[in-house]
């Protein structure tokens, strides 16, 4: 099938994939990804977290025309002033952020008096934002405490919308998407800062959103299994993933195109570095919640509904019908087969009994009078009109 033929199925909805088949390749590649981030974040000691979680003091200072600012020259200037790692921004071209730990007021001074000279501005241009550990110890506590909420919530209202196995399948979702997440933020080396948290709050909404999305639809589609008995829940779930695929990727595409141009514009192009901690989370994971919705959230469903009896009975159930249907192809295949092996078991008889079944449905039956039924004799046909008459063949006399 065509590349084109594959994207016009999608998007008039007429795609058949199968999504729940291949769930250990989807989880195979969810848990590398969540190991790769887990190593990162061991190697590197946890994650590049901002002053305003570990605390620290910041400087900031708009240079004067004239003079053009960058990365190394401010690194040169705050380790002459005794900084030995800080952390260097240039905001929109022309501003310098200098973050590093706790530092003195003596450092201080000398830190603002170094960038004065270097940006050609006066040292009361220089700002100073100083955070101290407790503030940081506050912001973490509290970032971790909505996060807590959230999942409360999540629980709560899926357990009351729908049940509580959706509610394990959407949690589960959850925090592979905020691992995922927080493992691509431990190797890009990428500050944590507050609008990092709000976004991580952001992005689980949308993900939860697609999710319910998708589970509205499996429910909806799970009430006809009773009535007609023809479908595993797998096989509804496949389906109803296949009925809202387009709309995920839609929902997904309107998403990503707003903060792909937020993250690119105003973070790379104008310099607007400040949008873009909030813009990598949000882009990170509302790429993460589109992937986890469809081969995270909906196959962890499956696997628990179809531990239920009654599921687990229609399978069973099908099962066998297939069986029973295949087994005719079966015993003629071994009837023409030369007899390529010894056929024991009641699979085998079944198909013997199948094959005498179909032996006996094409012998002749006999008539009602009790005599063998003859075949119908050949209706005459009339020559059509206009038809050249037939030679006359004379007679041989004997």
């Amino acid at each position: 099938m065509s590349l084109r033929t594959q994207l016009s199925d999608i998007f008039h909805e007429r795609t058949n994939y199968d999504f729940i088949g291949p769930t250990r390749r989807w989880f195979a590649i969810s848990g590398l990804l969540i190991v790769i981030g887990l190593a990162a974040l061991g190697l590197h000691g946890g994650l590049n977290l901002g002053i305003d979680f570990k605390g620290g003091t910041a400087w900031e200072v708009k240079a004067t025309s004239g003079h053009h600012v960058s990365t190394g020259g401010a690194r040169d200037a705050a380790r002459s002033a005794g900084l030995v790692e800080p952390s260097i921004q240039i905001l929109g071209g022309d501003t310098v952020r200098l973050e590093a730990n706790k530092s003195t007021l003596d450092q201080q001074t000398k830190v603002r008096e170094a960038l004065a000279a270097y940006a050609g501005a006066k040292p009361d241009d220089v700002s100073i934002n100083d955070v101290g550990p407790t503030w940081g110890g506050e912001v973490s506590h509290k970032a971790i405490r909505a996060l807590v909420f959230f999942f409360i919530a999540i629980a709560l209202y899926l357990s009351l919308r729908f049940e509580w196995k959706m509610a394990v399948a959407a949690i589960v979702a959850v925090v592979h998407d905020i691992l995922i997440t927080v493992g691509a933020y431990a190797v890009t080396r990428f500050d944590v800062t507050p609008a990092t948290v709000i976004a991580f709050l952001t992005i689980l909404g949308f993900s939860l959103y697609d999710t319910v999305v998708v589970f509205d639809k499996v429910e909806e589609n799970v009430a006809g299994i009773g009535a007609t008995g023809r479908e595993t829940y797998s096989g509804v779930v496949n389906r109803s993933m296949n009925e809202v695929l387009m709309r995920s990727l839609n929902t997904s595409f309107v998403a990503v195109l707003p903060v792909f141009s937020l993250l690119f514009v105003g973070a790379y192009l104008f310099g607007a570095v400040t949008i873009k901690d909030f813009a990598l989370a949000l882009f990170i994971g509302l790429l993460t919640g589109a992937y986890s919705s469809i081969f995270v959230a909906t196959p962890i469903l499956a696997l628990l509904k179809e531990r239920e009896p009654r599921y687990t009975a229609l399978r069973q159930k099908l099962a066998g019908r297939a069986a029973v249907v295949a087994a005719p192809a079966y015993a003629a295949a071994g009837a023409g087969g030369g007899g390529g092996g010894r056929s024991s078991g009641g699979g085998s008889r079944a198909a013997a009994a199948a094959a005498a079944a179909a032996a006996e449905d094409t012998e002749e039956k006999p008539a009602a009078g009790g005599g063998t039924r003859q075949p119908p004799r050949p209706v005459p046909t009339r020559r059509p009109s206009g038809a050249a008459p037939r030679p006359r063949q004379k007679r041989r006399r004997r």
